[in-house]
């Protein structure tokens, strides 16, 4: 989900009983912490072969001294200055032993009085990041405290993570309205424990309350946060207060606030529960597109849960220069505007139903039933990452799920890569470092094999267990495995250790035998994975399908591996012309899965899942005497991504005996854009003779991607048509198309086409982004006076510098940088210019908040 100034020194404060406050030096604090009695003893020298002998690291639940049950916030802000004014009435008990102080998260604060509701003006410490609270006596759980807090926050970040590049809170977004056409915002993203940062709280996952929320803003702006709005008034200043409430508790970190000039669009209410999104006005259209399927998924959630939908509306909203690809506020999910988009550009995409689906299901799994701790992290993320694959085996199809599921495994073990740690990791350096590849893409791989273990029932009935036992709770990982014991009456602990609880994952090596003599078939599974840094043996409940010679359907056994080397042995009357090991294909492992080429062609033939023909068609070999008429079959796949790997190994070797003219039909017809655009580009590559004619034809297709690859084609077969069509679409704003442009007149070598990049410089975001400035570097070095360079180099160096760009933009800048220096190296007229580049680059690196950033820049 989801870059620094140093936090204020400690403050001394004292209220004296006129209630004016004022800075004081206290040579003691007001209060002492509540201490544990040590007692000291002289240890003897640690022998060499205890240096290592040590606690691990451990990160605990926060522990809980007060439990905060309702928050209510009056909240005006200051654009000019970036602040928040407001006033917080906190109802609160003691958790469990009697206490006489209360302590709250509050990052950079000015509070101008805390109290009692009754007016009873309280003493206080404050370091800048906590404030600590002398009650008038001790109160004991059976007691109720409403503290009332006025105070000013100044959100201010200390840093941030790869997958929140910010902890700064709350953002202003064009506040001063400096930045042109930029619309001003003001937003917020909590996780971890950064609302704490614009209102006083406990800022745990562990903590929870409900709430009331008024929102004090111009009237022409629009306002959302959590529960519902329950009344609105026009104030004489031209502002309107917005009064929100939130009667369901919910942790700290998931309170939101979203203030912009929106357009609102209401869709069906999903059981008498508003629906509706958030999109900036020119997208109002587009905003069913932009959130598909929302009320179906709200039903498809429920349905598969066993659990009704809890809270009281569904609100979505966009909002510019997001530090996190989107967060799961309860009821107010906020999402960056990498996923607004036209109806048009989003043909045949998938990834914005995929981000619905993941912040939706972190309505039950994060919102309903939290994480306790961080570290425990996967229980909200696994979750939600599963819920892509569930959208999309339901909406789509397995096909279309395991391709997805392909895609998931290939993100953990790519991370794996740089190091691994169990799913549950108490040993964190940093919690920031829990959102990562384990807890998200793991962790949604490992739910997968749970539910590929216990059966479909069984693990569906688990997750309403879970659900329904820990309502408006938290929970750490045994909670998990003891609702899917109470259900199946098994012992799971095996399940659960190794995978949760340990780190890695098996690497399977899998060779197929028949022993003649048995009639069996013999399967030896070897697990080659290192012990030293994770499990030895992984134990595998799993299924084996021997497809015999003549028969229609393939034998299915079910078996358990225990060992590092293990020898199945399984009844076959003759020799069987395939064996698959893990028969549901469930298993995240590495592979080195011992078929021959003839198994290859047989399992993609006979075999039904996606990832059966996708490993048969991906390893076949060329030269394989069956392999062109298996390429044929695969182009006429039912599922797209089949079809589209099949154009992938089409080749001018295969290319004579495999039907071009099927080839050509895909490349007018098919009913996915992929396709058509892979075949197109297949066809201009092997220099087929309709490649012209369908180009033509592209350009003026419907799905954006066709038309790019149109285009491309259209300039590789015939560059003076191709630039003619460029021209023509030199206006167009959709990514992929200025992209493409952008290709053909870096291509054309023209300085006449640098407008085109200045003008959309900092509009292209993603891998795009790489090729459209790398683009804009060949066409000014294209031109040996260098009379563009000086201008261009300011150009990056303010892209390059400027935080609230995109940080592909970000690193495109520099990389664009350092390729002009390399380009430039040569030039006797480029010492000025080099040492200007120089000098950006190092701006560049000065200014990066991101840490992944940091780390890629020292390459330059």
């Amino acid at each position: 989900m989801k870059f620094q100034i140093l936090g204020i020194s400690l403050l001394s404060l004292l209220i004296a009983a006129c209630g004016t406050p004022k800075v004081v030096t206290m040579e003691e604090p007001i209060f002492e912490e509540r201490q544990l009695d040590t007692l000291y003893v002289t240890a003897p020298p640690i022998t060499e072969d205890e240096k290592d002998y040590e606690l691990p690291v451990y990160n605990p639940s926060h522990s809980r001294t007060i439990d905060l049950l309702h928050t209510k916030l009056d909240l005006s802000f200051d654009w000019e200055k970036e602040e928040v004014v407001g006033k917080a009435d906190l109802t609160l008990t003691p958790y469990f032993y009697p206490t006489s102080i209360v302590e709250l998260d509050a990052k950079g604060f000015t509070f101008n009085s805390i109290q009692l509701a009754d007016g009873t003006t309280l003493r206080y410490e404050y370091d800048g990041r906590k404030v600590v609270i002398q009650l008038p006596g001790t109160y004991t759980k059976k007691d109720t405290i409403r503290l009332a807090i006025d105070y000013i926050a100044q959100p201010r970040p200390d840093g941030g993570s790869d997958a929140i590049t910010s902890d700064k809170g709350l953002f202003f977004i064009n506040p001063r309205g400096e930045e042109g056409d930029k619309p001003q915002q003001i937003w917020t993203q909590g996780e971890t424990e950064n609302n704490s940062r614009w209102f006083p709280t406990v800022d745990k996952p562990n903590e929870r309350c409900t709430q009331e929320m008024y929102l004090t803003v111009e009237d022409r702006f629009l306002t959302l946060s959590n529960g519902l709005l329950f009344s609105s008034t026009k104030n004489d200043n031209g502002t309107r207060t917005d009064y929100w409430k939130m009667d369901q508790p919910h942790a700290p970190y998931l309170f939101m606030i979203a203030i912009g000039e929106f357009a609102k669009v209401e869709d069906t209410p999903y059981n008498g529960k508003p629906v509706n999104y958030y999109v900036e006005p020119e997208f109002e259209a587009h905003a069913k597109a932009i959130y598909p399927h929302t009320p179906e998924m709200l039903g498809f959630f429920s349905e598969v849960t066993g659990t009704e939908y809890p809270w009281s509306k569904y609100s979505q909203v966009i909002v510019r220069d997001f530090v996190s690809g989107a967060m799961e506020n309860t009821t107010g999910v906020i999402f960056g505007d990498f996923i607004q988009h036209t109806e048009r550009e989003l043909i045949d995409e998938l990834i914005n139903e995929k981000i619905v689906a993941h912040e939706m299901f972190h309505h039950w799994f994060g919102d309903f039933v939290t994480c306790e701790s961080w570290a425990n992290l996967t229980l909200n993320e696994g979750f939600a990452n599963y819920s892509e694959y569930l959208w999309l085996e339901h909406k789509y199809g397995r096909d279309e799920a395991d391709q997805h599921l392909l895609e998931e495994w290939e993100g953990y073990l790519s991370s794996a890569r740089e190091g691994i740690h169990p799913l549950i990791h108490y040993g964190y350096a940093d919690k920031e470092n829990m959102f990562d590849a384990h807890s998200y893409n793991k962790g949604g791989a490992v739910l997968h094999m749970l539910r590929k273990t216990i059966g479909d029932e069984a693990f569906f009935a688990g997750l309403q267990r879970y659900l329904q036992d820990n309502a408006y709770s938290a929970v750490e990982v045994d909670e998990l495995r003891m609702a899917f014991e109470d259900v199946t009456g098994e012992d799971l602990h095996w399940f659960f250790d190794q995978w949760y609880m340990n780190e890695g994952q098996p690497t399977l090596n899998i060779d197929y035998g028949y022993d003649v003599d048995t009639k069996e078939a013999v399967v030896t599974v070897k697990q080659t994975q290192d012990g030293r840094k994770m499990p030895p043996i992984f134990q595998l409940l799993t299924e084996i399908d021997i497809y015999l010679p003549g028969q229609d359907a393939p034998v299915r056994h079910k078996i358990f591996i225990d060992q590092r080397q293990q020898e199945v042995r399984l009844p076959a009357a003759t020799a069987p012309a395939l064996v698959i090991f893990d028969a549901e294909r469930s298993i995240l492992a590495k592979w080195e899965d011992n078929k021959t080429q003839d198994q290859l062609a047989y399992q993609f033939l006979n075999a039904p899942l996606f990832l059966d023909r996708y490993q048969a068609l991906n390893e076949l070999e060329d030269n394989y005497p069956a392999f062109d008429a298996i390429l044929q079959k695969a182009l006429q796949d039912p599922f797209y991504g089949i079809r589209a790997l099949a154009l992938n190994r089409l080749s001018e070797e295969t290319s004579s005996s495999v039907s071009l003219e099927l080839v050509a039909k895909l490349a007018e017809e098919d009913d996915h854009s992929e396709v058509r655009s892979t075949a197109l580009m297949a066809l201009t590559e092997i220099g087929h003779d309709q490649a012209y004619t369908l180009a033509a034809k592209a350009i003026d297709a419907r799905p954006y991607n066709v038309v790019s690859t149109g285009l491309s084609s259209l300039y590789q077969l015939n560059p003076q048509e191709g630039l003619a069509a460029a021209d023509k679409m030199n206006n167009e704003t959709n990514a992929q198309l200025v992209a493409t442009v952008g290709d053909i007149y870096a291509e054309s070598g023209d300085q006449k086409y640098l407008p085109y990049f200045d003008k959309n410089l900092g509009n292209v975001d993603g891998f795009g982004a790489l090729n459209f400035f790398e683009s804009y570097g060949n066409l000014l070095l294209a031109d040996d006076s260098g009379a563009n360079i000086e201008k261009a180099v300011k150009r990056l160096k303010a892209i390059g510098t400027n935080m609230g760009q995109s940080p592909w933009a970000r690193i495109a800048s520099i990389k664009t940088l350092s390729e002009l220096k390399g380009g430039l190296a040569e030039n006797a007229l480029a010492t000025e210019w080099l040492s200007a580049i120089d000098q950006a680059i190092e701006a560049i690196k000065a200014a990066e908040t991101n840490p992944q950033l940091k780390g890629i820049y020292q390459q330059f």
